[in-house]
């Protein structure tokens, strides 16, 4: 129960971006992840946030807390 957010987005990662797919080097793979990354964070819309990116989010409930 404890890791099922962790390997939630692993698992979304891979089926979305590494599944299948080689890289020609380290670099190239790594640039892959944190481009996901960025995309998870900053644009995916969650549907237990209120269709709203996780960044989005958390600045929307800073703005309130002040």
């Amino acid at each position: 129960w404890d890791n099922s957010p962790p390997e939630s987005l692993w698992g979304a990662l891979k089926v979305a971006r590494i599944h299948g797919k080689k890289f020609a080097t380290q670099r190239e793979a790594k640039d892959e992840i944190v481009d996901w990354i960025n995309f998870y964070n900053a644009r995916r819309q969650h549907s237990t946030l209120g269709y709203v990116s996780s960044m989005n989010f958390e600045k929307n409930w800073l703005a309130k807390q002040q």
